[in-house]
């Protein structure tokens, strides 16, 4: 496992955070880069989709919901770190209350819970789902938010809620925004039930676990035809989680107290469907059979998100942009034991 490289030099000095779905896949990652970097972590996860096995050795776990924050944290804590959040955006348009109590229910009940032990440090995992359809790409932060789907308007709930409490009570916090996270971080990889995401559906494909991958629209209008999304290299993401934290230092921080700054993460490029699924193949040595498909409603031809605010405020720098780079990661990690089957990291983590 490679040590992070960028985020966490502005982070060096200790502090103690609670991580909010640390058992899932990205949080799984933060985590274990905070550790790395000489911090103390808690992971609290309910591990209704996230694994105990993820928590990376050296974090104290505890078993319990967001809302059950309140329970863990204390005026010893410097932040919160909050993944904690259903995330499949079909499920959450066939059961949008169950997305409406976990991600904005638990959410309230976090902050309540920050508020009330001092601690008033947030980095929440946000979503670029918050502005649906753009009309203009690259998105910027400006962009209309304008989700299509519940799972997209809990997160932008959220962001709400989190700038109201930022003005009303002085707590410091940045939304990070993403779309497709990918690759794997060592032993720390995607393994959700039922798998949506790209790359490791099409590694499957190379596995054999799956007969041939579908591409939903060959008509749009792009080089070769099939949707252009951002990928973005989950310890890439890691470091700006660190980096963000690190802006709302009482020392001189971009973010102080009462600030709520929305940032979007994207490696600067987006891959088309057809790019991934050759990838995969020049990757892992393996024929990756298509189906073609028909579009699917509400799919635009492009997402690609703006990280310059990011690189503005927050010093962050995707360093492992490399198409082949992240897909040799994830194939590294789905050939691992761990990475073949499990339930997935969706409630327990973003």
């Amino acid at each position: 496992m490679n040590g992070s490289t960028q985020g966490t030099s502005p982070a060096r000095q200790s502090g103690k955070y609670l991580v909010t779905g640390g058992a899932g896949y990205v949080g799984s990652v933060v985590a274990a880069h905070l550790l790395e970097a000489g911090h103390t972590v808690t992971v609290l996860d309910d591990l209704s989709t996230g694994f105990r096995a993820a928590v990376p050795e050296g974090a104290s776990f505890v078993e319990g919901r967001v809302q059950d924050a309140a329970r863990v944290l204390d005026p010893t804590y410097d932040g919160v770190l909050h993944f904690a959040a259903y995330s499949q955006v079909g499920e959450s348009v066939q059961d949008p209350g169950k997305y409406w109590r976990n991600n904005v229910g638990g959410s309230m009940e976090l902050l309540d819970a920050m508020r009330e032990s001092g601690v008033r440090r947030l980095v929440f995992s946000s979503t670029a789902a918050t502005y649906g359809e753009p009309p203009v790409v690259p998105i910027r932060e400006d962009a209309p938010e304008a989700p299509t789907n519940p799972y997209g308007a809990s997160k932008l709930a959220v962001d709400h809620m989190i700038g109201a409490e930022c003005r009303a009570h002085g707590l410091a916090a940045v939304s990070l925004r993403y779309f497709n996270v990918a690759g794997a971080y060592g032993s720390h990889g995607e393994r959700h039930d039922p798998e949506s995401h790209l790359i490791p559906l099409v590694l499957q494909v190379a596995q054999g676990r799956r007969e041939a991958i579908s591409v939903y629209g060959e008509d749009y209008p792009t080089p070769d035809g099939t949707c252009v999304r951002d990928y973005i290299h989950v310890a890439d993401l890691a470091d700006a989680h660190l980096l963000a934290m690190a802006a709302m230092s009482e020392d001189g921080g971009r973010v102080p107290p009462g600030t709520h700054l929305v940032c979007n993460l994207g490696n600067g490029n987006g891959f088309s469907v057809r790019e991934v699924v050759e990838t995969v193949r020049k990757v892992t040595g393996h024929p990756v059979p298509e189906t073609a498909a028909p579009r699917r409603e509400g799919d635009p031809a492009q997402l690609v998100a703006s990280a310059q605010r990011a690189v503005r405020e927050l010093g962050w720098r995707p360093s492992r942009t490399d198409l082949a780079e992240i897909v040799q990661d994830a194939w590294d990690f789905a050939q691992r034991p761990s990475g073949r089957s499990g339930p997935g990291s969706g409630a327990g983590a973003v």
